[in-house]
């Protein structure tokens, strides 16, 4: 099974490693460019000694471990709903680490980049969490004790800094530069060796949906990253940084050539906020959204050449809902930037400043409209979350199924004991479905029991009686579309007929 891994390390814990070296013979004859050849001694030692060794105490992310993380039926991890502009509240939180899995470690160790002269230090915040003393080392082995300035868990990333001055440091490269193929190298403390380089390619550029953090954006590398080098430094040819290490796709825990950094363009204004103030103000639209498939751009009528994302539901109190942006809306386009997947918009949005006007561009009904959403701050996760009293409810009653493709799902009226059992928001109206006939076309949609059934084919279910009403309209080689609230959150879902 592939698991993804943090890449940061347990002190007590340190392989011997044999690292082997050759040459590469006949470069020219290979159409190397001579400054290739020659190797990267100049940019490592330009460097190298911005890149430091972070030791922590009592916190670091050692204690996370890996994960499992395959793919779910609607682009995110098992049983998670789309993704909001807004992750917390609206997007869950990555499922907790399978049991038996190691324990945290009271010490573990990661890496960190030097941003300026007087001290600040970019590293993950994975590494440093929940930290009770935290030592940074230098290239040249001065140590010094460090605190933490700000973290952010949404994008895994935090500044600590220490007390010293005439620091080496490092720029951030201009993302919109980089390029697929482009080299790079990759610096940090693997298993405790510090000033460690490895070198690669950048592999990809705007990995999203990865399930690493709650805003995603990534540059792919192959570029050897291991335990211990998460919250080093991804470089360029010019010696900028490109990316913070933070991550690996891994069957054994160790470097398999897939390797993840936070890029320039998400760290750049992420860690300019924690220093100036300790914490990060985002833009929030206050929708729910998800990725576009086959069969649900078939049902709105898109074109075959479909971009954008679905709009599965829209805050009533949040700047959408005052805009006229409605559930079913597909946004195509945001301030003149076309939005290609839920990643991309969450991050367009999040990045967008407080009370500035944006201008989205949706498609609804086949038509193209352009809409201006006043964004506003995102509010806390806590606010999202919160939830009214469940009004009272008659208990459960089934329904027969229709002869559709929705014969194999069991559907009854909410109750309090459902939806307390299933922490359904008090304001949910609809049927849950209780159980999901195991190879129908309701499980081969990504349908699970619990899920809260508010629309068949657009039209809205309050009841048993509606349910059964719509469902008999549709024709029995016909697809359905379903908009379902899965733990809180909404989402479409095609139902093909077999």
């Amino acid at each position: 099974m592939v698991k993804w891994s943090r890449v940061c390390m347990p002190l007590s814990v340190l392989s011997c490693v044999v690292i082997l070296s050759s040459a590469l013979p006949g470069a020219q004859a290979a159409g190397v460019p001579p400054s290739m050849a020659q190797g990267f001694s100049d940019i490592v030692k330009k460097v190298t000694p911005a890149v430091v060794n972070i030791a922590v105490t009592g916190g670091g992310e050692g204690g996370r471990g890996r994960r499992p993380l395959p793919p779910g039926p609607f682009g995110g991890p098992p049983g998670g709903p789309p993704g909001g502009d807004e992750p917390g509240g609206e997007l869950p939180t990555p499922p907790p680490m399978p049991p038996g899995g190691p324990h945290r470690p009271d010490q573990s160790a990661g890496s960190g980049v030097i941003l300026d002269a007087n001290g600040y230090i970019v590293t993950n915040n994975h590494v440093v969490e929940g930290a009770t003393q935290i030592t940074v080392t230098l290239s040249d082995r001065r140590e010094f004790s460090a605190k933490i300035v700000g973290t952010d868990p949404k994008t895994d990333l935090a500044v600590v800094k220490i007390e010293a001055q005439d620091l080496p440091s490092l720029k951030w490269a201009e993302y919109e530069k980089l390029q697929v193929g482009d080299l790079v190298l990759a610096i940090g403390s693997p298993f405790g060796l510090s000033s460690t380089v490895t070198l690669g390619i950048i592999s990809a550029l705007g990995r999203g949906n990865v399930g690493i953090a709650d805003y995603e954006d990534f540059i792919q590398t192959d570029a050897a990253i291991n335990p211990g080098n998460s919250g080093g430094a991804l470089i360029n040819m010019n010696g900028d940084l490109i990316g913070i290490n933070t991550a690996i796709f891994s069957r054994t825990g160790g470097s398999e050539g897939i390797g993840f950094a936070i890029p320039s363009s998400i760290a750049l204004d992420i860690v300019e906020s924690l220093q100036k103030t300790g914490k990060v103000v985002r833009g929030w639209m206050g929708v729910a959204i998800q990725e576009i498939t086959p069969a649900l751009a078939k049902s709105f009528k898109l074109p075959e050449q479909r971009k954008g994302v679905l709009i599965s539901d829209v805050n009533e109190n949040g700047p959408s809902h005052a805009a006229g942006v409605k559930r079913g809306d597909v946004v195509i386009a945001f301030n003149g930037k076309e939005v290609q997947s839920v990643s991309q918009l969450r991050n367009l949005v999040a990045r967008t400043v407080v009370g500035k006007d944006a201008q989205v561009k949706i498609l609804r009904d086949g038509k193209e409209q352009t809409l201006s959403v006043k964004v506003a701050e995102r509010p806390s996760d806590e606010m999202l979350a919160k939830k009214e009293s469940a009004p009272q409810k008659e208990q459960g009653e089934t329904v027969k199924p229709p002869d559709n493709v929705l014969a194999s799902l069991r559907v009854q009226a909410l109750d309090n004991a459902t939806m307390s059992q299933l922490n359904i928001p008090s304001k949910t109206t609809g049927v849950v479905v209780s159980s999901v006939e195991p190879g129908g076309p309701g499980e081969a949609a990504g349908i699970q029991r619990g899920d809260v059934i508010q629309e068949v084919n657009h039209e809205a279910v309050k009841s048993l009686e509606d349910y059964h009403k719509a469902a008999q309209k549709i024709k029995k080689e016909e697809l359905a579309v379903l908009l379902l609230s899965r733990q809180g959150n909404n989402l479409f879902v095609a139902v093909n007929p077999k």
